[in-house]
C-alpha cells in the first residue's frame, strides 16, 4: 500500500506548482524550510489520498514522515488526524505518543498547523500540558509553533488559560512565523472574549514584535487598533 501510495502522490504531482510551492514555503539555503521537496500535489487530493489510505500503519507512517518529499510527511500527518479522529482513548495516545516520537519531522508551518490543534491540542484537552511548555523553550522554531498552535483546540472549548501563557513565554521569540503564530491565537482567543484578549495586550503590547500585534489586533476596529499601534 505504501508504494501505491507513494506512486499516486507522484502522478498527480504538477512540476510548475512544486516550483511555486517550494519558493513559498522557503526552501532555499539558510532559509526554514531548507531541502524540502515538493511534488506539488495540491492539499485536495492530499486528503483524498490520507482517506483511500487511512488504514496504513504506523511503520508505513514513520516511512512516509521520514521522507524528505514535503507531500508525504503532510499525507502522513492528514491520515493520522483520521486515525486519531476514529479511535479510542487508547488508540488515540498511542497516535499522540507516535506524534511526539517523530516531532522532528513536522517541520513546515502546514504540517504544524494542520496537524498540532487536532491531534495534541484534542489529546491534552483534559490532561496535563506541562509538554507545551517544554515545546515553547525549544530551539526548535516547529517545536515551539507547536506548543502554541496546539492551543487552537483549547481556545475552541473557551479555554484560554495555556494560550495567554505560551504567548508570555514566545513574546521574545526571534523568529517571524512564531509572532505571527502567537499573533493569530491571541486573535482567535479575541473572536470569543475580547476582553480577556485586551487584558494581556494592555499588559504586553509595548513589549510585543509588531507583527505579532498586528495579527492580534487584526479583528479591531480602527480606533482601537490605532491605540495599540501608537506604542
Amino acid at each position: 500500500m505504501l508504494n501505491q501510495l507513494k506512486n499516486e502522490l507522484r502522478k498527480a504531482g504538477d512540476k510548475r506548482r512544486a516550483e511555486v510551492s517550494a519558493r513559498f514555503f522557503k526552501t532555499g539555503k539558510g532559509e526554514y524550510g531548507e531541502g524540502d521537496v515538493f511534488l506539488g500535489v495540491g492539499a485536495p487530493k492530499q486528503r483524498l489520498c490520507a482517506k483511500k489510505y487511512a488504514d496504513l500503519g504506523m511503520g508505513d507512517l514513520r516511512k512516509l514522515l521520514l521522507s524528505k518529499i514535503h507531500d508525504h510527511r503532510s499525507v502522513a500527518l492528514y491520515i493520522l488526524i483520521l486515525q486519531y479522529k476514529k479511535s479510542d482513548a487508547k488508540g488515540q495516545k498511542k497516535i499522540f505518543d507516535f506524534y511526539l516520537k517523530n516531532i522532528e519531522n513536522v517541520n513546515n508551518w502546514d504540517l504544524v498547523d494542520s496537524s498540532a490543534p487536532q491531534i495534541v491540542g484534542d489529546y491534552l484537552l483534559n490532561k496535563n500540558r506541562r509538554i507545551l511548555y517544554k515545546l515553547a523553550k525549544s530551539p526548535n522554531l516547529w517545536k515551539r509553533r507547536i506548543s502554541i498552535l496546539s492551543t487552537y483546540h483549547f481556545i475552541k472549548n473557551n479555554d484560554f488559560e495555556d494560550t495567554l501563557k505560551i504567548s508570555e513565554a514566545l513574546l521574545e521569540d526571534k523568529h517571524d512565523l512564531i509572532h505571527k503564530a502567537v499573533g493569530w491565537m491571541l486573535r482567535e482567543v479575541g473572536n470569543r472574549d475580547q476582553k480577556t484578549e485586551e487584558r494581556f495586550l494592555k499588559k504586553h503590547y509595548r513589549k510585543m514584535p509588531r507583527t505579532m500585534l498586528r495579527y492580534a489586533i487584526e479583528k479591531f476596529e480602527e480606533k482601537k487598533r490605532k491605540f495599540y499601534l501608537k506604542k
